[in-house]
């Protein structure tokens, strides 16, 4: 799961194996395969990082790089 914020500033946690796409109208709107929709404040590229971070750790995009 990630962790994102809503509009309101409250925090929720999304699976992302379940969203379809991400847009920016100018906020950040995540549909999920389903149809749902969910609008929050952070920008699409960090969605995009916290997708790629997510995917890395359960090892469907295989390992990050660990840093010295």
């Amino acid at each position: 799961m990630i962790t994102l914020t809503k509009l309101n500033g409250k925090s929720f946690q999304l699976n992302p194996l379940y969203i379809e796409t991400i847009e920016s109208f100018p906020d950040t709107t995540i549909t999920l395969t389903n149809g749902r929709k969910y609008v929050t404040a952070e920008s699409a590229e960090l969605v995009k990082e916290r997708i790629l971070e997510f995917y890395q750790c359960i090892n469907l995009l295989g390992f990050k790089h660990m840093e010295d």
